[in-house]
Protein backbone atom coordinates (compact mmCIF):
# COMPACT_ATOMS: atom_id res chain seq x y z
CA UNK A 1 0.00 0.00 0.00
CA UNK A 2 0.68 3.61 -0.46
CA UNK A 3 1.48 6.13 2.05
CA UNK A 4 -1.31 7.68 0.47
CA UNK A 5 -3.77 4.47 0.74
CA UNK A 6 -3.03 3.90 4.31
CA UNK A 7 -3.83 7.18 5.41
CA UNK A 8 -7.09 7.21 3.69
CA UNK A 9 -7.69 3.54 5.21
CA UNK A 10 -6.89 5.03 8.89
CA UNK A 11 -8.11 8.80 8.72
CA UNK A 12 -4.39 9.99 9.02
CA UNK A 13 -2.55 12.62 7.20
CA UNK A 14 0.32 11.34 4.45
CA UNK A 15 3.97 13.30 5.31
CA UNK A 16 5.83 12.06 2.30
CA UNK A 17 5.17 8.82 -0.05
CA UNK A 18 6.47 5.70 0.28
CA UNK A 19 5.13 2.31 -0.77
CA UNK A 20 4.68 -0.31 1.85
CA UNK A 21 5.25 -3.98 1.30
CA UNK A 22 6.34 -5.44 4.22
CA UNK A 23 4.66 -5.73 7.58
CA UNK A 24 4.22 -3.73 10.73
CA UNK A 25 6.40 -4.00 13.59
CA UNK A 26 7.29 -1.88 17.10
CA UNK A 27 10.51 -2.79 17.76
CA UNK A 28 13.68 -2.00 15.80
CA UNK A 29 15.37 -4.97 16.84
CA UNK A 30 13.11 -7.31 14.75
CA UNK A 31 12.74 -5.12 12.19
CA UNK A 32 10.45 -5.88 9.13
CA UNK A 33 12.21 -5.47 5.57
CA UNK A 34 9.90 -2.68 3.40
CA UNK A 35 7.59 -2.47 6.65
CA UNK A 36 5.76 -0.07 8.70
CA UNK A 37 7.27 1.14 11.56
CA UNK A 38 4.70 1.73 14.60
CA UNK A 39 5.72 4.56 16.81
CA UNK A 40 4.18 4.22 20.60
CA UNK A 41 5.02 6.84 23.06
CA UNK A 42 5.69 4.88 26.07
CA UNK A 43 6.50 5.56 29.42
CA UNK A 44 10.39 5.45 28.95
CA UNK A 45 10.23 5.08 25.28
CA UNK A 46 9.38 7.47 22.71
CA UNK A 47 8.68 4.93 19.03
CA UNK A 48 9.00 8.47 17.22
CA UNK A 49 12.46 9.09 18.32
CA UNK A 50 13.72 5.53 17.38
CA UNK A 51 11.87 6.25 13.13
CA UNK A 52 15.69 6.73 12.00
CA UNK A 53 17.21 3.57 13.15
CA UNK A 54 13.85 1.69 12.08
CA UNK A 55 14.25 3.53 8.79
CA UNK A 56 18.55 2.14 9.14
CA UNK A 57 17.01 -1.28 9.91
CA UNK A 58 14.49 -1.30 6.64
CA UNK A 59 11.08 0.13 7.22
CA UNK A 60 10.00 2.60 4.53
CA UNK A 61 7.66 4.57 6.30
CA UNK A 62 6.09 5.19 10.33
CA UNK A 63 2.86 5.42 11.49
CA UNK A 64 2.56 7.87 14.48
CA UNK A 65 1.13 11.07 15.96
CA UNK A 66 4.03 13.24 14.51
CA UNK A 67 6.48 13.01 11.67
CA UNK A 68 9.08 11.78 11.83
CA UNK A 69 12.83 11.25 9.62
CA UNK A 70 11.30 8.95 7.55
CA UNK A 71 7.34 9.34 5.49
CA UNK A 72 4.91 9.52 8.31
CA UNK A 73 1.20 8.85 8.58
CA UNK A 74 -0.04 11.28 11.18
CA UNK A 75 -2.67 10.22 13.38
CA UNK A 76 -4.41 11.00 17.01
CA UNK A 77 -3.93 7.93 18.08
CA UNK A 78 -1.38 5.08 16.52
CA UNK A 79 -3.43 1.56 18.48
CA UNK A 80 -6.52 2.41 16.92
CA UNK A 81 -5.48 3.29 13.38
CA UNK A 82 -2.91 0.19 13.46
CA UNK A 83 -6.35 -1.81 13.94
CA UNK A 84 -8.09 0.09 11.20
CA UNK A 85 -5.31 -1.03 8.87
CA UNK A 86 -5.47 -4.78 10.07
CA UNK A 87 -8.95 -4.33 9.56
CA UNK A 88 -9.09 -3.53 5.66
CA UNK A 89 -6.17 -6.30 5.36
CA UNK A 90 -7.91 -8.51 6.84
CA UNK A 91 -11.20 -8.12 4.52
CA UNK A 92 -9.00 -7.56 1.45
CA UNK A 93 -7.65 -11.58 2.30
CA UNK A 94 -11.23 -13.06 0.78
CA UNK A 95 -9.70 -16.47 1.10
CA UNK A 96 -7.88 -16.63 4.42
CA UNK A 97 -9.55 -18.24 6.95
CA UNK A 98 -9.55 -16.92 10.53
CA UNK A 99 -9.15 -18.79 13.51
CA UNK A 100 -9.17 -17.16 16.78
CA UNK A 101 -9.05 -18.74 20.07
CA UNK A 102 -9.05 -17.26 23.80
CA UNK A 103 -8.96 -18.83 27.56
CA UNK A 104 -7.50 -18.39 31.10
CA UNK A 105 -4.21 -20.68 30.03
CA UNK A 106 -3.51 -22.52 27.22
CA UNK A 107 -3.62 -20.10 24.91
CA UNK A 108 -0.19 -19.75 23.20
CA UNK A 109 0.17 -23.71 23.64
CA UNK A 110 -2.88 -24.34 21.48
CA UNK A 111 -1.96 -21.52 19.37
CA UNK A 112 1.28 -23.34 18.31
CA UNK A 113 -0.52 -26.59 18.44
CA UNK A 114 -3.15 -25.57 15.27
CA UNK A 115 -0.28 -23.06 13.60
CA UNK A 116 2.07 -26.50 13.23
CA UNK A 117 -1.01 -28.77 12.01
CA UNK A 118 -2.71 -25.75 9.59
CA UNK A 119 1.13 -25.06 8.18
CA UNK A 120 1.15 -28.33 7.17
CA UNK A 121 -2.18 -28.52 4.74
CA UNK A 122 -1.83 -24.38 3.32
CA UNK A 123 0.65 -21.12 4.18
CA UNK A 124 -0.19 -20.42 8.11
CA UNK A 125 0.36 -16.64 9.87
CA UNK A 126 -0.33 -17.25 13.68
CA UNK A 127 0.27 -14.72 16.43
CA UNK A 128 3.89 -14.63 17.63
CA UNK A 129 4.88 -15.25 21.26
CA UNK A 130 1.68 -14.36 23.35
CA UNK A 131 1.34 -11.01 21.13
CA UNK A 132 -2.63 -11.08 21.61
CA UNK A 133 -3.54 -8.00 22.86
CA UNK A 134 -4.49 -4.73 20.71
CA UNK A 135 -1.15 -3.95 18.94
CA UNK A 136 -0.43 -7.68 18.55
CA UNK A 137 -3.33 -8.87 16.99
CA UNK A 138 -3.33 -6.26 14.08
CA UNK A 139 0.79 -6.84 14.01
CA UNK A 140 0.03 -10.24 13.24
CA UNK A 141 -3.31 -9.58 10.61
CA UNK A 142 -0.52 -7.22 9.05
CA UNK A 143 2.03 -10.20 8.29
CA UNK A 144 -0.31 -12.08 6.20
CA UNK A 145 -0.31 -12.12 2.53
CA UNK A 146 -2.47 -13.05 -0.70
CA UNK A 147 -0.71 -16.29 -0.33
CA UNK A 148 -1.84 -16.85 3.51
CA UNK A 149 -4.45 -19.98 3.65
CA UNK A 150 -4.73 -19.78 7.19
CA UNK A 151 -4.56 -17.13 10.00
CA UNK A 152 -4.57 -17.59 13.23
CA UNK A 153 -4.84 -15.62 16.22
CA UNK A 154 -4.56 -15.58 19.75
CA UNK A 155 -6.61 -13.17 21.75
CA UNK A 156 -5.99 -11.70 25.36
CA UNK A 157 -8.45 -9.63 27.31
CA UNK A 158 -7.98 -7.39 30.26
CA UNK A 159 -11.68 -6.30 30.77
CA UNK A 160 -15.29 -7.13 29.51
CA UNK A 161 -15.30 -5.61 25.78
CA UNK A 162 -11.27 -6.20 24.62
CA UNK A 163 -11.98 -9.75 23.13
CA UNK A 164 -14.89 -8.16 21.50
CA UNK A 165 -12.45 -4.88 20.11
CA UNK A 166 -10.07 -7.79 18.86
CA UNK A 167 -12.70 -9.56 16.79
CA UNK A 168 -13.36 -6.35 15.02
CA UNK A 169 -9.79 -6.20 13.93
CA UNK A 170 -9.77 -10.32 13.12
CA UNK A 171 -13.07 -11.09 12.95
CA UNK A 172 -12.76 -15.17 12.91
CA UNK A 173 -14.97 -17.93 11.11
CA UNK A 174 -13.63 -20.45 13.49
CA UNK A 175 -13.62 -19.12 17.60
CA UNK A 176 -12.43 -21.25 20.38
CA UNK A 177 -12.97 -20.41 24.17
CA UNK A 178 -9.83 -22.71 26.35
CA UNK A 179 -11.38 -22.43 29.41
CA UNK A 180 -11.83 -19.97 32.12
CA UNK A 181 -10.11 -19.87 35.22
CA UNK A 182 -8.29 -17.25 37.69
CA UNK A 183 -5.63 -16.32 35.56
CA UNK A 184 -6.44 -12.14 36.09
CA UNK A 185 -9.23 -12.30 38.13
CA UNK A 186 -7.62 -9.28 40.35
CA UNK A 187 -8.66 -7.27 37.01
CA UNK A 188 -11.97 -9.07 36.80
CA UNK A 189 -12.86 -9.48 40.29
CA UNK A 190 -14.57 -12.92 39.67
CA UNK A 191 -14.33 -16.58 37.13
CA UNK A 192 -17.95 -15.46 35.93
CA UNK A 193 -16.98 -11.74 34.56
CA UNK A 194 -13.83 -13.51 33.00
CA UNK A 195 -16.42 -15.73 30.92
CA UNK A 196 -18.54 -12.59 30.49
CA UNK A 197 -15.13 -11.48 28.34
CA UNK A 198 -13.71 -14.49 27.03
CA UNK A 199 -17.53 -15.13 25.39
CA UNK A 200 -17.10 -11.97 23.50
CA UNK A 201 -15.01 -14.25 20.85
CA UNK A 202 -18.30 -16.82 20.13
CA UNK A 203 -20.32 -13.73 19.64
CA UNK A 204 -18.11 -12.26 17.20
CA UNK A 205 -18.82 -15.45 14.78
CA UNK A 206 -21.25 -15.44 11.07
CA UNK A 207 -23.70 -17.98 10.97
CA UNK A 208 -21.33 -20.25 8.98
CA UNK A 209 -18.96 -19.90 11.18
CA UNK A 210 -17.72 -22.78 14.15
CA UNK A 211 -17.52 -22.19 17.80
CA UNK A 212 -15.34 -24.85 19.53
CA UNK A 213 -15.82 -24.90 23.27
CA UNK A 214 -14.84 -27.10 25.94
CA UNK A 215 -17.10 -29.45 27.38
CA UNK A 216 -15.28 -30.13 30.73
CA UNK A 217 -15.29 -26.33 31.84
CA UNK A 218 -19.30 -24.86 32.35
CA UNK A 219 -18.55 -21.42 32.29
CA UNK A 220 -17.90 -22.58 28.77
CA UNK A 221 -19.73 -25.01 27.66
CA UNK A 222 -22.75 -22.56 28.37
CA UNK A 223 -21.46 -19.83 26.07
CA UNK A 224 -22.95 -22.33 23.48
CA UNK A 225 -26.43 -20.08 23.91
CA UNK A 226 -24.58 -16.12 23.15
CA UNK A 227 -23.52 -17.66 19.09
CA UNK A 228 -25.59 -17.88 16.09
CA UNK A 229 -22.51 -20.25 14.65
CA UNK A 230 -22.28 -24.04 15.07
CA UNK A 231 -21.01 -25.65 18.22
CA UNK A 232 -18.24 -28.01 18.64
CA UNK A 233 -17.30 -29.19 21.72
CA UNK A 234 -13.80 -30.68 23.26
CA UNK A 235 -12.58 -32.57 25.93
CA UNK A 236 -12.94 -36.02 27.45
CA UNK A 237 -15.79 -38.44 27.54
CA UNK A 238 -18.63 -37.39 24.85
CA UNK A 239 -17.04 -34.14 23.51
CA UNK A 240 -17.70 -34.16 19.95
CA UNK A 241 -13.86 -33.69 19.87
CA UNK A 242 -13.24 -36.62 22.47
CA UNK A 243 -9.68 -37.38 23.64
CA UNK A 244 -9.86 -40.66 25.46
CA UNK A 245 -7.08 -43.71 27.19
CA UNK A 246 -4.12 -40.78 28.03
CA UNK A 247 -1.03 -42.33 29.00
CA UNK A 248 2.20 -41.20 28.92
CA UNK A 249 6.14 -42.36 28.92
CA UNK A 250 9.03 -41.61 31.54
CA UNK A 251 9.36 -38.07 30.63
CA UNK A 252 5.38 -37.30 30.47
CA UNK A 253 4.85 -37.46 26.88
CA UNK A 254 1.31 -38.19 26.22
CA UNK A 255 -0.32 -40.56 24.32
CA UNK A 256 -4.20 -40.50 23.53
CA UNK A 257 -6.37 -41.94 21.11
CA UNK A 258 -8.69 -38.87 19.97
CA UNK A 259 -11.99 -39.77 18.52
CA UNK A 260 -14.68 -37.49 16.14
CA UNK A 261 -17.43 -38.72 14.63
CA UNK A 262 -17.02 -42.16 15.48
CA UNK A 263 -13.71 -42.38 13.80
CA UNK A 264 -10.57 -42.62 15.77
CA UNK A 265 -6.47 -42.12 14.94
CA UNK A 266 -3.80 -42.19 17.16
CA UNK A 267 -1.52 -39.12 18.49
CA UNK A 268 1.76 -39.38 20.11
CA UNK A 269 2.97 -35.84 21.48
CA UNK A 270 6.77 -34.88 21.74
CA UNK A 271 5.80 -32.13 24.18
CA UNK A 272 5.92 -32.71 27.69
CA UNK A 273 3.08 -31.43 30.66
CA UNK A 274 -0.22 -33.28 31.75
CA UNK A 275 -2.09 -30.55 30.29
CA UNK A 276 -0.93 -31.50 26.60
CA UNK A 277 -3.59 -33.33 25.53
CA UNK A 278 -6.44 -30.88 25.99
CA UNK A 279 -4.32 -28.14 24.12
CA UNK A 280 -3.90 -30.74 21.29
CA UNK A 281 -8.10 -31.59 21.62
CA UNK A 282 -9.01 -27.67 20.86
CA UNK A 283 -6.11 -27.07 17.89
CA UNK A 284 -7.56 -30.71 16.98
CA UNK A 285 -11.20 -29.36 17.06
CA UNK A 286 -10.39 -26.25 15.15
CA UNK A 287 -8.29 -27.54 12.54
CA UNK A 288 -11.69 -30.11 12.10
CA UNK A 289 -13.57 -27.03 11.78
CA UNK A 290 -11.36 -25.22 9.45
CA UNK A 291 -12.13 -28.61 6.90
CA UNK A 292 -8.70 -30.96 7.64
CA UNK A 293 -9.70 -34.73 8.47
CA UNK A 294 -8.62 -36.41 11.39
CA UNK A 295 -5.63 -38.60 10.32
CA UNK A 296 -4.27 -35.64 8.99
CA UNK A 297 -4.95 -33.84 12.21
CA UNK A 298 -3.56 -36.36 14.22
CA UNK A 299 -0.75 -36.56 12.49
CA UNK A 300 0.34 -33.62 12.52
CA UNK A 301 0.24 -32.94 16.49
CA UNK A 302 2.45 -35.88 16.44
CA UNK A 303 5.26 -34.04 14.61
CA UNK A 304 4.48 -30.08 16.73
CA UNK A 305 7.42 -29.41 18.91
CA UNK A 306 7.89 -26.34 20.74
CA UNK A 307 7.41 -22.95 18.99
CA UNK A 308 7.65 -20.56 21.76
CA UNK A 309 10.31 -20.10 24.66
CA UNK A 310 9.98 -21.37 28.23
CA UNK A 311 6.69 -22.97 28.10
CA UNK A 312 7.50 -26.86 29.09
CA UNK A 313 10.98 -26.84 27.51
CA UNK A 314 12.56 -30.04 28.72
CA UNK A 315 16.20 -29.96 28.72
CA UNK A 316 18.46 -33.25 29.71
CA UNK A 317 21.92 -32.06 31.09
CA UNK A 318 25.17 -34.11 29.74
CA UNK A 319 25.08 -35.09 33.14
CA UNK A 320 21.54 -36.23 33.41
CA UNK A 321 19.74 -33.93 35.42
CA UNK A 322 16.34 -32.86 33.60
CA UNK A 323 15.31 -29.11 33.53
CA UNK A 324 11.61 -28.29 32.70
CA UNK A 325 11.50 -24.65 32.08
CA UNK A 326 8.42 -23.53 32.04
CA UNK A 327 8.97 -19.41 33.40
CA UNK A 328 7.29 -17.93 30.69
CA UNK A 329 4.02 -17.16 32.90
CA UNK A 330 2.01 -19.14 35.97
CA UNK A 331 -1.70 -18.93 37.50
CA UNK A 332 -2.62 -21.29 40.19
CA UNK A 333 -4.60 -23.97 37.35
CA UNK A 334 -1.05 -23.58 35.34
CA UNK A 335 1.17 -24.20 38.68
CA UNK A 336 -1.03 -27.14 39.07
CA UNK A 337 -0.38 -28.61 35.94
CA UNK A 338 3.19 -28.05 35.79
CA UNK A 339 2.97 -29.86 39.59
CA UNK A 340 1.26 -32.80 38.42
CA UNK A 341 3.78 -33.16 35.22
CA UNK A 342 6.40 -32.79 37.63
CA UNK A 343 5.09 -35.46 39.90
CA UNK A 344 4.49 -37.91 37.24
CA UNK A 345 7.97 -37.59 35.56
CA UNK A 346 9.12 -38.43 39.08
CA UNK A 347 6.75 -41.21 39.90
CA UNK A 348 7.75 -42.69 36.53
CA UNK A 349 11.14 -42.44 36.57
CA UNK A 350 12.16 -42.53 39.86
CA UNK A 351 13.89 -39.06 39.89
CA UNK A 352 13.68 -36.95 42.89
CA UNK A 353 11.64 -34.07 41.99
CA UNK A 354 12.67 -30.44 42.61
CA UNK A 355 10.16 -27.55 42.09
CA UNK A 356 11.34 -23.90 41.74
CA UNK A 357 8.56 -21.29 41.95
CA UNK A 358 7.94 -17.53 42.09
CA UNK A 359 5.34 -15.32 42.40
CA UNK A 360 2.07 -15.31 40.50
CA UNK A 361 0.84 -11.92 39.54
CA UNK A 362 -2.17 -10.26 38.59
CA UNK A 363 -4.02 -12.58 41.20
CA UNK A 364 -5.80 -9.70 43.65
CA UNK A 365 -7.31 -9.60 47.38
CA UNK A 366 -6.65 -13.62 46.66
CA UNK A 367 -2.93 -13.74 46.06
CA UNK A 368 -1.84 -15.26 49.47
CA UNK A 369 -4.47 -17.79 49.73
CA UNK A 370 -3.59 -18.66 45.83
CA UNK A 371 0.03 -18.67 46.38
CA UNK A 372 -0.69 -21.24 49.40
CA UNK A 373 -3.06 -23.39 47.45
CA UNK A 374 -0.29 -24.01 45.43
CA UNK A 375 1.75 -24.96 47.53
CA UNK A 376 -0.56 -27.08 49.86
CA UNK A 377 -0.93 -29.28 45.86
CA UNK A 378 2.61 -29.33 45.46
CA UNK A 379 2.62 -31.47 48.94
CA UNK A 380 -0.40 -33.45 47.50
CA UNK A 381 1.98 -34.01 44.61
CA UNK A 382 4.37 -35.69 46.75
CA UNK A 383 6.86 -33.21 45.39
CA UNK A 384 10.27 -33.65 47.15
CA UNK A 385 12.01 -30.61 47.18
CA UNK A 386 10.39 -26.99 47.08
CA UNK A 387 12.35 -24.00 46.43
CA UNK A 388 10.56 -20.83 46.59
CA UNK A 389 11.80 -17.52 44.98
CA UNK A 390 10.94 -13.52 46.53
CA UNK A 391 9.16 -12.68 49.44
CA UNK A 392 5.95 -13.14 47.76
CA UNK A 393 6.11 -16.56 46.86
CA UNK A 394 6.83 -18.29 50.57
CA UNK A 395 3.39 -18.28 51.02
CA UNK A 396 4.03 -21.48 48.49
CA UNK A 397 6.42 -23.14 51.25
CA UNK A 398 3.86 -22.19 53.82
CA UNK A 399 1.27 -23.87 52.14
CA UNK A 400 3.52 -26.65 51.67
CA UNK A 401 4.30 -27.32 55.13
CA UNK A 402 0.79 -26.82 56.40
CA UNK A 403 0.07 -29.33 54.73
CA UNK A 404 1.99 -31.84 55.69
CA UNK A 405 4.16 -32.47 53.02
CA UNK A 406 6.71 -35.51 53.26
CA UNK A 407 9.39 -32.95 51.27
CA UNK A 408 11.29 -30.28 52.50
CA UNK A 409 11.13 -26.69 51.13
CA UNK A 410 13.44 -23.63 51.12
CA UNK A 411 12.76 -20.00 50.58
CA UNK A 412 15.04 -17.44 48.62
CA UNK A 413 14.86 -13.54 48.71
CA UNK A 414 15.54 -13.20 45.42
CA UNK A 415 16.99 -15.46 41.77
CA UNK A 416 20.56 -14.99 42.67
CA UNK A 417 19.89 -16.71 45.95
CA UNK A 418 17.99 -18.98 44.39
CA UNK A 419 20.84 -19.98 41.62
CA UNK A 420 23.20 -20.32 44.54
CA UNK A 421 21.04 -22.39 46.50
CA UNK A 422 20.44 -24.75 43.61
CA UNK A 423 23.92 -25.37 42.77
CA UNK A 424 24.52 -26.67 45.68
CA UNK A 425 21.26 -28.61 46.46
CA UNK A 426 20.97 -30.71 42.96
CA UNK A 427 21.66 -33.61 41.40
CA UNK A 428 22.24 -35.32 38.08
CA UNK A 429 19.43 -37.85 39.21
CA UNK A 430 16.60 -35.06 40.10
CA UNK A 431 13.90 -33.19 37.97
CA UNK A 432 13.76 -29.56 38.22
CA UNK A 433 10.53 -27.34 37.06
CA UNK A 434 11.45 -23.86 37.26
CA UNK A 435 7.83 -21.92 36.77
CA UNK A 436 6.64 -18.49 38.07
CA UNK A 437 4.38 -15.11 36.32
CA UNK A 438 6.85 -13.92 33.67
CA UNK A 439 7.28 -10.76 35.61
CA UNK A 440 9.64 -13.03 37.83
CA UNK A 441 11.99 -13.72 35.03
CA UNK A 442 12.99 -17.28 36.45
CA UNK A 443 14.11 -18.76 32.99
CA UNK A 444 17.46 -17.07 33.99
CA UNK A 445 17.43 -19.89 37.03
CA UNK A 446 16.54 -22.15 34.04
CA UNK A 447 19.44 -21.03 32.03
CA UNK A 448 21.69 -21.44 35.29
CA UNK A 449 21.09 -24.76 35.92
CA UNK A 450 21.32 -25.77 32.65
CA UNK A 451 24.65 -23.90 31.75
CA UNK A 452 26.51 -25.79 34.99
CA UNK A 453 25.97 -28.91 33.05
CA UNK A 454 27.80 -27.31 30.02
CA UNK A 455 30.49 -26.22 32.05
CA UNK A 456 31.03 -29.41 34.35
CA UNK A 457 33.68 -31.83 33.20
Amino acid sequence: MTLGEIADVVGGVAHGEATVTGAAFLDTRTPEPAGLFVAIAGERVDGHDLAAAAGDAGAVAVLGTRPTELPTVVVDDVTAALGRLARHVVDRLTEVVVLAMTGSQGKTGTKDYLAHVLGEAGPTVATPGNFNNELGVPLTVLRATPDTRYLVVEMGARGVGHVAELCEIAPPRVAAVLNVGTAHIGEFGSREAIARAKGEIVEALPRDGTAVLNADDDLVAAMATRTVASVTTFGGGTADVAVREVTADELGRQSFELVHRGSGATVHLAQVGAFQWRNAAAAAAMALAAGLDLDTVADSLGDAGPASRWRMELTERPDGLVVINDAYNANPESMRAALETLAGIGTRSGRRTVAVLGEMLELGDGAVAAHTGVGAYAAEAGVDVLLTVGPAAAAISRGFEAAGARGVTATTVGRDAAVEWLRHNVSAADVVLVKASRGAALELIADDLIDQGRRTP
